[in-house]
């Protein structure tokens, strides 16, 4: 089985369509569906954070961290979770 493992939930991961801790049985269903899972993440969420693949072994990993902030940008972004604060 593989994994695909969510690091941290934030607010916007919770209030998402994904879950948590997803097995696949074919590696390829997994990595196309992580690969899938961040670009929507990066692209949809709330742009306070950041979110990155990695691989190991049978388990594919989605990190979160913080976007770095310039200018303007640095005072919006925040879906109001409550989780950037």
């Amino acid at each position: 089985m593989f994994t695909i493992n969510i690091d941290k939930e934030c607010g916007c991961f919770k209030r998402s369509m994904y879950e948590n801790n997803q097995s696949f049985h074919s590696k390829d269903s997994a990595l196309i569906e992580a690969q899938s899972m961040v670009r929507t993440m990066n692209e949809d969420f709330c742009q306070k954070h950041e979110f990155t693949l990695s691989e190991n072994g049978d388990n594919f990993s989605i990190a979160m961290s913080a976007r770095p902030q310039t200018g303007a940008a640095s005072s919006g972004g925040c879906c109001g979770g409550g989780h950037c604060g």
